[in-house]
């Protein structure tokens, strides 16, 4: 019998500064892809670690740009900054 090893899925990689227009709140624009939002695909909203002095409260936004790209950013609800982030 042949065994196989199961691959890990890996970590995402950590987030990079990203330069987002947003109106009220909702991406329009994003530099990391150079292009404007065609769509919203999906958004949520992840907290974590709210009992630390460190909590971590993000909004994410699934993308589609006019030039087709899939891109995921979010907002540190934190700090008001805006990120991309990969797998």
């Amino acid at each position: 019998m042949t065994r196989h090893a199961i691959a890990k899925p890996a970590a995402p990689k950590a987030p990079k500064p990203a330069r987002v227009q947003a109106e009220h709140g909702r991406p329009v624009a994003v530099a990391v892809a150079g292009v404007r939002v065609e769509e919203v695909r999906e958004d949520w909203i992840v907290e974590d670690k709210w009992w630390t002095e460190q909590p971590i409260r993000r909004h994410y936004w699934e993308l589609i740009t006019v030039a087709g790209a899939n891109v995921v950013v979010f907002h540190d609800l934190v700090t008001d900054r805006w990120f991309s982030q990969t797998a």
